[in-house]
């Protein structure tokens, strides 16, 4: 048996998996983030990676029919957790692009460096999503948490550091790393990386399914794993999940419907774009196009929470609302936005409101709002698409994946399996055993857009992209209230 754990914004989640894809059982384990400041996202390394992971672990190890004879970690990122030399953690971890309490370091950084130079040597712009700067903030605004920190984690490699000792990180998960590794290179940009955080460690490199390590007698103990269990590198979450419905060749994309939205289309070699994050993909040779939305999943959450209403509920009062919400339209930059626009201080805006309106019409034009987003970055990518497999818990009922491949005038394949990036991490772990797994993940379905929809559509997407620079300014006035009400 194999067995991946994936450690998620909201949830944590794990397979038990047979070498020929079998999914033999799962667990799941619910978190929340923690928001102690605006603009501050956190995870607590202890109490929600570490622990959800025990406890996922020895549930799926008391399921488990045979020897368990690999595992796999992946999680979100890219993301700070601060350690001492030893591995300890010496603050919650900073997470990733939903985190933009470091605005001054990427203004500070991008003039140090040069916005050129970083965009050709890391193939991204400096934003919320990059790890250098939010280094950076912790230097300037938690000295003392700085002076002693000689480790920098990520979710996967705080988990593959507590169970096999090893200080790693995969190749794509530091090309998120921005400015602090070279692209070209494939390593850290170490002069750089002097100038950012002189004192600090940093992990050796590794692709994602190479084995790295077994798990200790200390971590079997608490785990209930085996020691001497062979753990692979692991990745960032998003390229685990593209990794477990066969997004791995060029022209291939995959759009994952969660708290936000993400996208990640793999090219055959770098193509720095500015308004984009261009990265390492999961295996050598491949490269990736990645775009991520601040919201998604979010905005349906809070209305859901604001409308004290269940998701079925929403979902079948919102499908009976034609094309267009009945004249409403959304801006989703309810925790600003990442990819294209990359403005944390962007807001977010309904446009359009009557007396006539109501919970129907707001709850679609959200879901019209995010796929208006996600046109913005297909088409900021490069126009069609070869191929897109849409996951995450969003695709689940029709509405929302219909709406999206509408808007996009894209169809959109459907895998059997959606448990998600736990999925892929069992799937390195069989790869880095000899495993054959391109039949583990078959198409169950595919969304095909409506062309009426879709002419609609069109003229509405027109005015999203209007809409931003026409209300950036209050939208920046709003924020600056927001940060300070006094």
């Amino acid at each position: 048996m194999l067995i991946g754990i994936d450690i998620g914004t909201s949830s944590s989640k794990g397979v038990l998996a047979s070498p020929e894809g079998t999914i033999v059982a799962r667990a799941s384990r619910p978190h929340t983030v923690s928001t102690p400041r605006p603009g501050w996202v956190e995870h607590d390394a202890e109490t929600v990676w570490w622990a959800d992971f025990v406890s996922i672990a020895r549930e799926l190890v008391d399921a488990s029919p045979s020897p368990i004879t690999g595992l796999g970690v992946s999680g979100i990122g890219p993301c700070l957790l601060p350690a001492t030399a030893d591995g300890r953690p010496l603050r919650p971890a900073i997470l990733y692009g939903v985190d933009t309490r470091a605005t001054a370091e990427i203004a500070e950084l991008t003039e140090l460096f040069g916005a050129d130079a970083i965009l050709q040597r890391g193939g991204t712009p400096l934003s919320s999503q990059a790890v250098g700067p939010k280094v950076l903030w912790l230097a300037h605004n938690e000295p003392e948490v700085f002076a002693q920190t000689s480790l920098m984690l990520m979710a996967s490699s705080y988990l593959v550091l507590r169970l096999t000792g090893r200080y790693v990180l995969d190749h794509h998960s530091a090309s998120q790393c921005d400015p602090m590794y070279d692209m070209q290179a494939a390593d850290w940009a170490r002069d750089w990386c002097a100038q950012i955080a002189p004192d600090v460690k940093l992990p050796e490199l590794f692709w994602p399914n190479e084995i790295v390590g077994t798990v200790s007698e200390t971590a079997a103990a608490e785990t209930g794993l085996p020691a001497g269990l062979p753990v692979t590198a692991g990745t960032i979450d998003a390229w685990a999940e593209a990794t477990s419905v066969g997004v791995t060749s060029p022209g291939d994309v995959m759009v994952m419907y969660g708290t936000t939205m993400f996208v990640i289309q793999v090219v055959a070699e770098p193509r720095p774009h500015a308004a984009l994050w261009t990265t390492q993909g999961a295996f050598p040779g491949t490269y990736s196009l990645a775009a991520g939305m601040a919201t998604s999943g979010a905005i349906t959450d809070w209305l859901r929470n604001l409308f004290a209403g269940s998701f079925a509920e929403l979902v079948e009062q919102a499908a009976a609302v034609p094309a267009g919400s009945r004249g409403l339209l959304m801006l989703p930059y309810f925790a600003g936005e990442r990819t294209p626009i990359f403005d944390p201080d962007a807001r977010g805006i309904i446009a359009g409101l009557t007396l006539n309106h109501g919970q129907p019409e707001i709850y679609r034009a959200a879901l019209e709002g995010t796929a208006y987003g996600l046109r913005h970055n297909l088409e900021v990518m490069g126009g069609s698409p070869q191929r897109v497999v849409a996951v995450g818990g969003g695709t689940q009922g029709d509405l929302w994946t219909q709406i999206v491949s509408d808007v996009t005038g894209v169809p959109q394949e459907l895998p059997a399996e959606t448990v998600g990036a736990c999925f892929g991490s069992a799937m390195f772990a069989a790869t880095a055993l000899g495993h054959p797994v391109d039949s583990w993940n078959p198409l169950a379905r595919t969304v095909t857009p409506n062309p009426v929809h879709t002419s609609k559509y069109d003229a509405f997407y027109a005015q999203y992209r209007a809409l931003y620079p026409a209300t950036r300014d209050l939208a920046h006035f709003l924020a600056a209230e927001q940060l300070n009400p006094e």
